[in-house]
């Protein structure tokens, strides 16, 4: 230690002319040891390598630890000086333990207060969904048969494993019904758990059983209650995102202010609630905002390992509840994928992140009963090409810019088809030929080729699978979210693009940036999220359905961008701002622009919330009501419905069997249905009773809508799809004409007479629908 410290007092002092001074070379050398001989130094490698002339960046000076021995003069060999000067230290500077002091109790403020405000917001949007859902449909008033078309689009089916759950005579008992479940589409024993993803389900009845709910909350409230609590977390997630890169809980408020203004365009709780997607993106949430955490530079050892653990269990949480999850993970593992080959995140996290993807995958391969789809995902796909061409690539981020280029290009391609490659082969092996109809979809999607086949136009022609309308960017824009979002998405794109060629140009990544530095695009988790929204984004543009993964975080992203002064820094630093002091400025407009915004938007949108809490709207369909009473207490247990999918999950909440369910990612349920949408079509009475005893049909359900369906989308409705399915139509001109030697089943089947009479036998009707008896024994009438 006396070598060193003898080694960072002694300096030249370099004049002007360039001419050393000798009183300070002459103090270069060490004093002697009591041998005589005198001590040796080691050469300084930052004096000796760097010129006199070239001034060492201040991110590069020497630690606190060393300037603190640069304060230390000669020394005697028995250390006395040493110690004197060291108590000397101590007493002329009293105040630097309590300063850190008051630094740590400032920051333990802050997050109490952050954390405070988080929960809080979460708790009140709960509040709020609870509330409107109440005035809404008035919920407590109605009956269960009622309270059950509420889950409207079909979901109701999920409320009714739930049911079977809580009426079972155990949980192990419920559960093994449902792995063998012969009671939910007819002539198949399906594992529902996997196929419908009801672990939601499951585990919420397990809580309403464990925590002795039943005496105090009905199962409904407790069911719906438990969703409204995950949304709650779901805005707490991005309230903590926002806050964790923008270094402000403001943020946060910002954010979830927008989340609940554009509440339309950010989920569909308030008309669907058992959807999987309510279920799991509160999940996905968290996981974003623990990567967000995890990617920072600027996180304590502790912090990270929660941040890592917390990721882990989201994650494979994510990929349990909800059976598209793989593919949400697979955007978001491409948007790491881009940040690791331009050398914009850390290897060892990088390294972290793929073993949470893998393990998770694992975990729930075995959950689901190894479900083939986990073997096969993009994901797995990704990951596994991933490792494998960073093998055969190890000094892929060394070298000159064009080198790194070039060898960033031959890794897109090792790592692309290899992926391709690797699925293909898992597919062939599992036997798995789903992908084949999702490919044909995204042609046809894309106008790359055409078909007549009815699943894939009526895919087509469902809103989720449209193309985005101009008033959800008009909804946007009114709300202010928009044009805040593609202004702090500008500057932290081009930010991240100047930090990526900064990279591929040799300059290492640094990790103690400052606010003066101006650099927002260093940030990691910053680049994350400009790739995470770029990437949802697009797919936004494409499918409208999946607005409900890019807008939240669209919300999110502009409320960080407007209270972040690393932000507003950066662009001082392009403007090069000299009159007003940048950083001063920074923090300032960081403050000033999200309190004016916040205030403009609770002027606007607040007696707007209100208007809605206290208006009492009205939910009112006696005929679906009349249908499902006459079904519970009119048919057999033992009976099977034919319907339209959205009709039959209503149906199943009964508890009877169904010939279909409303899915739209599993191929055999959607040909079920096309069999049974043929009684909307010119078939024979004899077509479509064929048809509908292949699916042991007991009874079909008519609906008045789609029989008289007028779609305001050309060509989409369920009429026309199957006319020209079928072949039963005609181009004259450019004009569709519809043609067949039978009349349309829908209509015809009304009228009463043979040989419609001979097969079916009307059991009930009202306005909307019509209930058909399939005659198990044909009676010829003439």
């Amino acid at each position: 230690m006396a070598e060193l410290r003898c080694r960072k007092v002694v300096g030249e002092k370099e004049h002007p002319n360039g001419e050393v001074d000798s009183q300070h070379t002459n103090a270069d050398s060490c004093p002697e040891d009591e041998s005589g001989n005198e001590q040796t130094t080691s050469p300084d490698p930052v004096s000796d390598t760097v010129p006199k002339s070239v001034s060492v960046p201040e991110s590069d000076t020497v630690p606190e630890s060393d300037t603190i021995l640069e304060d230390n003069v000669v020394s005697s060999p028995d250390g006395t000086e040493e110690e004197n000067e060291k108590q000397e230290r101590e007493t002329t500077s009293p105040t630097k333990r309590p300063s850190s002091r008051s630094v740590i109790l400032q920051r333990l403020v802050k997050v109490f207060f952050g954390c405070l405000a988080a929960v809080t917001c979460g708790m009140m949007y709960a509040v709020y969904l609870s509330t409107y859902h109440e005035r809404k449909f008035w919920f407590s008033t109605r009956q269960e048969v009622e309270r059950e078309l509420t889950f409207q689009g079909g979901s109701a089916m999920y409320y009714y494993y739930y049911k079977h759950m809580l009426s079972a005579p155990s949980f192990e008992k419920g559960v093994y019904d449902l792995l063998r479940d012969n009671r939910t589409v007819s002539g198949q024993t399906i594992n529902a758990v996997e196929q419908l993803s009801l672990y939601p389900e499951l585990i919420t009845s397990l809580l309403y059983k464990l925590t002795g709910s039943q005496d105090v909350i009905e199962p409904v409230y407790f069911y719906i209650g438990v969703v409204f609590g995950l949304q709650a977390v779901y805005v707490t997630a991005l309230f903590i995102s926002s806050w964790v890169m923008s270094g402000t809980w403001v943020a946060g408020m910002l954010a979830v202010a927008w989340y609940i203004i554009n509440r339309p365009d950010t989920t569909k709780v308030d008309y669907a609630i058992p959807l999987r997607e309510n279920w799991a993106l509160p999940y996905f949430s968290c996981q974003v905002a623990a990567l967000t955490g995890f990617l920072s530079n600027n996180i304590s050892s502790a912090a990270e390992m929660f941040c890592y653990l917390l990721m882990s269990v989201t994650t494979f949480t994510f990929l349990a509840v909800w059976e598209q999850s793989h593919y949400v993970l697979f955007v978001q593992g491409l948007a790491l994928f881009l940040l690791d080959c331009f050398d914009l995140v850390q290897p060892r996290k990088m390294a972290d992140i793929h073993k949470v993807y893998l393990s998770s995958l694992l975990l729930a391969y075995l959950l689901q009963h190894q479900k083939s789809d986990l073997l096969s995902c993009p994901l797995l796909s990704l990951l596994m090409a991933t490792l494998l061409a960073r093998y055969f690539q190890k000094n892929m981020k060394k070298g000159p810019l064009v080198a790194r280029v070039l060898k960033i290009l031959l890794h897109f391609y090792l790592v692309f088809t290899t992926a391709i490659t690797f699925s293909y082969v898992v597919k062939k092996i599992l036997h798995v030929n789903e992908d084949d109809f999702a490919l044909k979809f995204l042609q046809v999607k894309f106008g790359l080729n055409s078909t007549i086949d009815f699943i894939t136009n009526l895919l087509l022609c469902q809103d989720a699978f449209l193309s985005p309308t101009q008033d959800l960017f008009l909804r946007l824009t009114h709300a202010s979210v928009l044009p805040f979002y593609l202004l702090v998405l500008l500057v932290c794109l081009l930010s991240t693009l100047h930090t990526i060629y900064r990279r591929l140009s040799g300059e290492p990544m640094n990790l103690n940036l400052r606010l003066e530095d101006g650099r927002i695009g260093e940030q990691p988790e910053v680049t994350y999220h400009v790739f995470h929204t770029l990437l949802f984004g697009a797919l936004a543009m494409v499918f409208d359905g999946l607005k409900y993964l890019w807008t939240p975080y669209v919300c999110m992203f502009a409320a960080f961008g407007v209270c972040s002064p690393e932000l507003w820094m950066t662009i001082f630093k392009w403007l090069r701002l000299k009159s007003v002091h940048p950083v001063v400025l920074a923090l300032i407009l960081s403050t000033a622009v999200p309190t004016i915004i916040g205030f403009s938007l609770w002027r606007e949108y607040f007696p707007r919330v209100l208007s809605e809490l206290s208006e009492l709207q009205e939910f009112y369909d006696p005929d679906t009501v009349e249908l499902m009473n006459w079904i519970k207490s009119q048919v057999p247990t033992a009976a099977v419905f034919a319907g339209s999918p959205q009709l039959l999950g209503m149906v199943k909440c009964s508890g009877l069997t169904v010939t279909s369910l409303p899915l739209y990612t599993d191929i055999s349920l959607l040909r079920r249905s096309e069999s049974t949408y043929q009684v909307y079509a010119m078939r024979s009475a004899e077509d479509v009773y064929k048809l509908l005893m292949a699916n042991k049909s007991s009874y079909v359900i008519i609906e008045e809508s789609l029989c008289n369906e007028m779609s305001p989308i050309k060509g989409c409705r369920i009429k026309d799809l199957l006319d020209y399915s079928n072949g039963h139509v005609v181009y004259d001109k450019g004009e569709m004409y519809a043609f067949s030697k039978h009349g349309r089943f829908c209509h015809e089947i009304k009228m009463n007479y043979s040989p419609y009479t001979n097969y079916f036998t009307r059991v009930f009707w009202n306005r909307s629908y019509h209930v058909y008896k399939v005659n198990s024994v044909i009676s010829f009438q003439y």
